[in-house]
């Protein structure tokens, strides 16, 4: 990925929670609200598999198998050795408190393993209200108790890849150590983290900024104290360690050290000037500590680096960089020592976008280093390493990059490198993505080739812009930042590929039509190109649209009921219309740019918009609107409405400002007035699922707070009364983007979460739990052809595209379309169909979804696979006893 596509999407999520989030707590007074039920539902990822930026991989030092993971903005994650998967540690963490799931550093106990530190907090601007905390926990994350900082914390600010900023003392595990951002020095706490106090005579508070003139005090902020290491050979069993070190974000004066357990500070003389350190790791056996220098604090700027080597006995500095310094381009960050030789030593060149991140290894404690790839001849590399990433086919991005660029990438924004202490070949780094590894690193010394495949499977880590549910095909859709958004044709399993064509950097805004759902549109922001695009088969392929002119973003966007027309209030513009696929659009007239669009749900030509308290109603198709009169709506912009499926003119408001009008409105009559419901005093997301058993209208989901309590709640007699769905272990934080429910499965809903993915439950008594499943087994008769397309390939991998056309003159009611991989490829995972494979025979079956295909229609599947030797696209195909024109 391009270093201005990554540096643009990760300060847009940025900016994007400010004004996304959530507003101030609710003054005093708020009414009174009516008694709430609960009901238990079980919680899951939507699965995705990663999807962000994974800034820390902390191991156990003294328990096998013991590791955690820190992410900027969705929480943090322990290792489950027996499931190779993450468990996500700080789904407690409620609505008041959201800024605590951005994790700006994890310390595990190496004297006590069932102890773990989380140091939480997102934003040390004002885009964060709170102050940020120490979390820690007796029971590896299981539960947690939390002690107040006096200060903000940073987990997804500029320079949040250095580290780690917290710290256990290995002999004395009371005593931890806490690097401040913002100018507040180096904290301590002698009580196991229960209370904390500053180091008075720590001499440096940091002084570096990315850029000292950001008005918003995002880059402006001082980066501060960025990590600790202790020399576990200066300490014995319950005392505290004599000699620690300390980095700070100050390129004169980068490096401390303290050889009186924190009562006196110097700098380290002798060492290097002009960059940061971003990483100090000490080899205390034989007495290195090394150090990762750059520029700049990182995740997405660095051009200049160095790697240095400090004898801790004798004072020595060497410099022991893999590349001189005028060939670099990128800083170092990734840092890590082999505990079982601790004369192999890795580094990451974290910032070296184009073609690829680097990972270099030295067997000697940095006297030579090997690397991860090289030239041999520009542009062709050759690498030391394979990579499998069936099990998130979308990190090749279905890119085709020319050389000297692969798919997949090695990585990108690779601050995270950690070989396991107890396993020489087992090493886990993370990237803006996902966490990568191996477990046969030491084939890098043998002349033979590791594997890197994705280590990521429970860690879902996706900031969520909408979502939606259509009553046919595929049973979720999602918009989300950085990575654009997916087709989820089944919840348990990792879709193949994110939205292509266009490929958006972040999807802000998603519709279908209501009476047509295979006719989608999705809105968002690209550098240069089309910020809107267009299906016509449920979301499996996209056509990009044509901007009106002064588009720069992607705002949202409104299918009409049956697909024939689209609005669009996208940024930099104001509101427009179109007939058709948007190829010429035109300004509505009457609403003013910025406003939410929406569309009626039954009449094609009704579509809705608000801005600043007023309602907007255009009867023509979105070429002119007309402000309703209703009053007492939410005076701000931070509201979402829907109109009902199935309900002309049946509106749900949610939203609002604690200094203002805050809750749920509802509107029989188009929004020509609205009524608020007594009972909710605040929410922010409204969405409809299917019907209760006993019930004629569509099951209310909204994320909100009903009496006092925040949460997600569920109604089924039209808002009168509310069943709260979650519970206080599952709150994720700010949930104010979207929701919805399934249409199919009665107690379903989709939660957008800001960093935790897209979380679904079902209520142990309803219909859920299950993804749709396919028909019985058809038998179509009739002529039929076939179109297959292997659209991407890469080592050892391929994706193909299938058209299924029905050439005969009887509709089909299922399919089953067999061939043979002669080659014999394996398929992966296959999407928009169910499928099995014997042998070289592979058989796809339709969905419920898209069993029926009348003469002259197609259905069209795609799927991942595997090949070796030779991938021929196959030539023979048989649905039933036909043999298929191919």
């Amino acid at each position: 990925m391009r270093r201005t596509r990554i540096l643009t999407t990760l300060l847009a999520l940025a900016a994007g929670l400010l004004t996304g989030g959530p507003p101030a707590a609710l003054a005093a007074g708020s009414p009174e609200a009516a008694a709430v039920t609960a009901d238990t539902y079980a919680w899951k990822n939507a699965r995705i598999d990663g999807g962000g930026f994974v800034p820390g991989i902390v191991f156990n030092r003294t328990e096998k198998d013991l590791a955690y993971a820190r992410t900027d903005i969705g929480g943090a994650y322990r290792w489950e050795e027996g499931t190779k998967t993450w468990t996500p540690l700080l789904d407690h963490v409620g609505w008041d408190d959201w800024g605590h799931t951005g994790v700006v550093s994890v310390a595990s106990d190496s004297v006590d393993p069932d102890r773990v530190y989380a140091a939480v907090g997102t934003y040390t601007n004002d885009w964060d209200p709170g102050n940020g905390a120490v979390l820690r926990s007796t029971d590896r994350g299981a539960t947690w108790k939390k002690a107040d900082l006096p200060f903000k914390l940073g987990g997804n600010m500029p320079g949040r890849g250095m580290g780690e900023r917290l710290a256990v003392d290995p002999h004395d595990n009371d005593v931890l150590y806490l690097g401040a951002p913002s100018g507040n020095g180096l904290w301590r706490s002698a009580d196991a983290g229960a209370t904390w106090a500053e180091v008075t005579a720590f001499p440096n508070p940091g002084n570096h900024a990315q850029d000292p003139s950001d008005s918003s005090g995002y880059a402006s902020d001082n980066q501060g104290v960025v990590w600790v290491t202790f020399d576990e050979s200066t300490g014995t069993a319950g005392a505290a360690t004599k000699t620690v070190y300390v980095g700070v974000a100050d390129k004169e004066n980068a490096v401390y050290r303290s050889t009186d357990a924190g009562a006196t500070w110097q700098r380290i003389a002798g060492q290097p000037t002009g960059y940061l350190a971003h990483k100090g790791v000490l080899d205390a056996e034989n007495g290195y500590l090394y150090l990762a220098y750059s520029d700049t604090g990182g995740p997405y700027d660095g051009g200049k680096g160095r790697l240095y080597r400090y004898a801790t006995a004798t004072g020595t500095w060497t410099d022991v960089s893999p590349v001189a310094e005028a060939d670099t381009y990128f800083g170092f960050s990734g840092l890590t020592v082999d505990r079982q030789n601790p004369g192999t030593v890795m580094a990451t060149a974290y910032s070296s976008w184009w073609p690829d991140t680097q990972i270099f290894r030295s067997t000697n404690s940095g006297g030579s280093w090997t690397q991860a790839w090289s030239y041999t001849s520009y542009p062709t590399r050759e690498n030391r390493y394979t990579m499998d990433v069936s099990s998130s086919p979308w990190l090749t991005w279905g890119a085709s990059p020319s050389p000297p660029e692969q798919t997949p990438k090695l990585g990108w924004m690779t601050e995270a490198l950690e070989i396991d202490p107890f396993d020489s070949d087992r090493m886990m780094y993370g990237t803006g993505a996902t966490i990568y590894g191996t477990e046969n690193l030491t084939n890098w010394d043998e002349g033979a080739k590791f594997a890197i495949e994705p280590m990521v499977r429970g860690l879902e880590e996706t900031a969520v812009n909408d979502l939606i549910s259509p009553p046919a095909g595929a049973p979720l859709l999602s918009a989300l930042g950085d990575i654009g958004g997916f087709r989820h044709t089944s919840l348990t399993e990792v879709p193949s590929m994110m939205y292509t064509s266009p490929n958006f950097t972040s999807t802000t805004s998603l519709d279908f039509a209501e009476t047509k759902p295979d006719t989608v549109v999705r809105a968002g922001n690209l550098d240069s190109g089309p910020h809107i695009a267009f299906s016509t088969d449920n979301g499996a392929n996209w056509f990009g649209g044509t901007d009106p002119s002064g588009v720069s973003g992607g705002g949202t966007v409104a299918a009409g009921a049956d697909g024939s027309r689209f609005v669009w209030s996208p940024q930099g513009t104001g509101v427009h219309f179109t007939n058709g696929f948007g190829t010429s659009w035109q300004a509505s007239t009457g609403i003013p740019a910025g406003a939410v669009v929406e569309s009626d749900r039954v009449d094609p030509e009704t579509f809705y918009g608000f801005k600043s308290g007023t309602f907007y109603v255009s009867t023509d198709g979105g070429a002119t609107f007309t402000a309703s009169a209703a009053t007492g709506l939410p005076a701000g912009d931070s509201v979402r409405f829907k109109a009902l499926p199935g309900g002309e003119g049946d509106i749900w408001l949610a939203g609002g400002a604690a200094d203002g009008p805050y809750g749920l409105w509802h509107s029989t009559d188009g929004g020509a007035s609205f009524t608020k419901s007594p009972n909710v005093e605040a929410a922010d997301t409204i969405g409809f699922g299917k019907a209760a058993p006993d019930a004629t209208y569509q099951t209310l989901f909204t994320s909100a707070k009903i009496a006092g309590v925040r949460g997600i709640y569920r109604s089924t007699d039209q808002g009168a009364t509310w069943t709260r769905v979650n519970d206080d272990a599952h709150q994720w934080g700010w949930t104010g983007a979207a929701i919805t429910g399934d249409p199919r499965v009665y107690g379903r809903v989709y939660v957008a979460t800001n960093g935790r993915g897209v979380v679904y439950g079902d209520t142990a008594g309803g219909d859920g739990g299950t993804d749709p499943g396919p028909g019985p087994d058809p038998t179509p008769t009739g002529a039929c052809a076939v179109t297959y397309t292997i659209t991407n390939q890469w080592s050892e991998g391929f994706q193909a595209d299938v058209r299924l056309t029905n050439t005969g003159t009887s509709p089909w009611n299922g399919w089953a379309l067999t061939w043979p991989f002669t080659d014999g490829q394996r398929v992966n995972q296959l999407w928009n169909a169910e499928h099995t494979q014997s042998g070289t025979t592979v058989t796809a079956r339709n969905t419920g979804w898209n069993a029926d295909v009348a003469p002259g229609a197609s259905v069209s599947f795609g799927f991942t696979g595997s090949w070796s030797g030779t991938n021929a696209a196959p030539t023979s195909f048989e649905l039933g006893d036909e043999v298929c024109e191919a």
